[in-house]
C-alpha cells in the first residue's frame, strides 16, 4: 500500500468556504510550517521528511471532505441531511477567534476528525482505521478510548517504529469514534503562547469551557460552524514553560499506546 503522504481539508468553493480558508491562513500565520499560495500547507518540521503533510483547499465537493491520499475519506452530510442538533454550543465566530488569538498560535499539535457512531458504524470505523494504520504511523490512545492518532513519519520509521522523540513531529492527526455526537466535528488543537489565565480571559465561559481531567493542558472553544453537518472546535494549549513533555514529542503514544498494525 501507498504511504499517506498527505491529509487534505477540502472546503467548498462557495463563499464561506473561500472566508474559513483565508481565515485559517491568518491564523497559523505565525506558524514557521504554514506555507500558503493557493492552500494552507502545515509540514511536520522534525524529522526531515515526515509524512503527512496537513492541508486546507478549496475543491469541488458539495460539502468539506477531509481526504487521504493512500485512501478513504471522510465527508460530510449535506444541509438536506444533516441533523440540526449541534454537538457543542458555538458562541464564538471564526473570524472573532482569530482576531483574539492573531499572534499567539506557535504550533498545530494535531488536527482531527470526530466521527458520531450513528453515522460510522463499528465496521466503517474499523475499515478506516485498518487503511490509515497500514499506510501510517498509527498509535492507540494509551488509556483506551478510540482516538487513534497518526505520528508524521519517515519511511524507514512507517516501516519499522518511531524511536526518536523530537518536538516538531506535528501535525498529528486523531479520529474519535464518539456515541453523543450527532454530527462529524472537525478539531484543531494548537499550542499557543499564551498561559491558562490569559485563555480564560480571552475565551471566558460560556465561550470557553474545559473538559474533564485535561483542565490543566488547553481550553476547548467551540466555533460557529457555516455548515450544518459539520462542527468546529478548537483546542488551545497552554504555554508550556518546563517543557518538552512525553506528549510534545510523541514519547507517551508510541511507548504506552503502541502501534496499530
Amino acid at each position: 500500500m501507498d504511504p499517506l503522504s498527505e491529509i487534505s481539508f477540502l472546503l467548498p468553493e462557495t463563499a464561506e468556504g473561500r472566508d474559513v480558508l483565508d481565515r485559517l491562513c491568518s491564523l497559523f500565520a505565525a506558524v514557521s510550517y504554514a506555507s500558503t499560495d493557493d492552500r494552507l500547507t502545515l509540514t511536520p518540521p522534525r524529522p526531515a521528511g515526515a509524512r503527512p503533510v496537513t492541508t486546507f483547499r478549496l475543491a469541488d465537493v458539495p460539502a468539506p471532505e477531509v481526504a487521504f491520499d493512500a485512501g478513504q475519506s471522510i465527508r460530510t452530510p449535506r444541509a438536506d441531511e444533516a441533523d440540526d442538533t449541534r454537538t457543542l454550543p458555538a458562541a464564538v465566530e471564526l473570524p472573532d477567534l482569530v482576531r483574539r488569538l492573531a499572534g499567539h498560535v506557535r504550533r498545530v499539535d494535531h488536527t482531527g476528525v470526530n466521527l458520531p457512531s450513528r453515522l460510522v458504524p463499528p465496521e466503517r470505523w474499523q475499515d478506516l482505521v485498518r487503511v490509515l494504520a497500514a499506510a501510517s504511523a498509527m498509535y492507540r490512545y494509551p488509556t483506551g478510548e478510540e482516538w487513534p492518532f497518526v505520528l508524521p513519519s519517515t519511511s524507514a520509521e512507517r516501516h519499522d517504529d518511531i524511536r526518536d522523540f523530537v518536538v516538531g513531529r506535528e501535525p498529528r492527526f486523531e479520529l474519535v469514534h464518539e456515541t453523543w455526537l450527532t454530527t462529524p466535528l472537525w478539531q484543531f488543537a494548537l499550542w499557543t503562547d499564551l498561559t491558562r489565565a490569559e485563555l480564560e480571559r480571552l475565551f471566558p465561559e460560556p465561550e470557553g469551557l474545559v473538559f474533564p481531567g485535561l483542565a490543566e493542558i488547553f481550553r476547548v472553544v467551540p466555533v460557529v460552524s457555516p455548515w450544518p453537518g459539520l462542527g468546529l472546535r478548537f483546542d488551545l494549549c497552554y504555554r508550556v514553560d518546563d517543557g518538552p513533555t512525553d506528549w510534545e514529542t510523541g514519547e507517551w503514544l508510541v511507548t504506552t499506546g503502541g502501534r496499530i498494525r
